[in-house]
């Protein structure tokens, strides 16, 4: 696979690009590549003069990643890997407040096999999009990110958290009675280390930005009003770099965890299939929903 030499962009260009983005109209199919285009869930505002696209979760009331989010989050990511004039894309949320809530329980909660091997399906497909992106992926978290949230920003390849000690993240599944499937345990091992994950996967630890910072979980933590800016500054590090030696190290980075994947993604979904039709997980899924229920009662 031939790789295109990387191109400079200042980061003053992407600082004015990160101005334009959102004042751009929406436009009805095609485009030039410096409008925005939309989907219900997913809105992406494209930048091709500074090669960077924004994608922004909208899936009121929580970015809850739905079948139909997922779905929209892999075919707008594909859309902009085979557009050769994006080399970025900043992962955020339209939702101030929330970056995502992780996987959507009502997914995995009183329906039937094939349709819970369906959604989880749609999940390993968007970190298989995801991770070994040959785009740079920056993370803005202008919002909460637990589970599948943090599973999101932990295939980026930088994260921006805002610093609000609301805004917690990792990866909680046990507090719902729930295992954590091998590969969120590497990419969590790949980004904090073997013991702070064993310790963090095990308690369903949420981390304060503080704490994300201490334990490598995020990069940097800024005012939450400089989230955005930060992010694009940071693109424009990772940008600088040659295209074909920094896609190159990235998959001599991640290829061992990408392809131990792919090779037990089969047994992946059966196991997540068998797991989530018990009748233990599904009266468990049931109490938190109920209990979600009476909290916005």
């Amino acid at each position: 696979m031939a790789l295109a030499a990387g191109r400079r962009v200042p980061a003053r260009a992407l600082l004015r690009a990160g101005a334009r983005l959102g004042r751009t109209q929406a436009t009805a199919g095609g485009g030039d590549g410096a409008r925005r285009f939309a989907n219900h869930r997913v809105l992406v505002e494209p930048d091709a003069a500074a090669g960077v696209a924004v994608m922004k979760l909208r899936n009121p009331p929580v970015n809850s990643l739905s079948l139909e989010l997922l779905t929209e989050l892999v075919i707008g990511l594909e859309k902009l890997e085979n557009d050769k004039t994006f080399r970025g894309v900043i992962l955020t949320s339209d939702r101030p407040g929330v970056f995502s809530a992780g996987l959507d329980l009502t997914e995995m909660c009183g329906r039937n096999p094939a349709h819970y091997a369906e959604y989880w399906k749609a999940v390993q497909e968007l970190w298989l999009r995801l991770y070994p992106s040959s785009l740079v992926l920056v993370a803005a978290i202008n919002g909460a990110s637990p589970a599948g949230g943090c599973l999101m920003s932990l295939t980026c390849d930088y994260r921006v958290l805002a610093d609000n000690p609301k805004y917690v993240i990792g990866l909680n599944e046990t507090l719902l009675g729930i295992v954590a499937p091998f590969w969120f345990r590497d990419s969590l091992v790949n980004t904090i280390g073997h013991r702070a994950s064993e310790r963090a996967l095990q308690l369903g630890l949420l981390f304060s930005p503080a704490e994300a910072l201490q334990v490598g979980m995020v990069d940097q933590v800024v005012p939450e009003d400089q989230v955005q800016s930060t992010a694009l500054s940071v693109m424009s590090r990772w940008m600088a770099i040659p295209d074909h030696a920094r896609q190159l190290t990235k998959i001599m980075m991640r290829k061992a965890t990408v392809d131990h994947m792919i090779k037990q993604r089969e047994a992946d979904l059966q196991n997540f299939v068998n797991f989530i039709s018990r009748d233990s997980i599904q009266k468990s899924l049931q109490v938190y929903l109920e209990k979600l229920k009476q909290k916005k009662g």
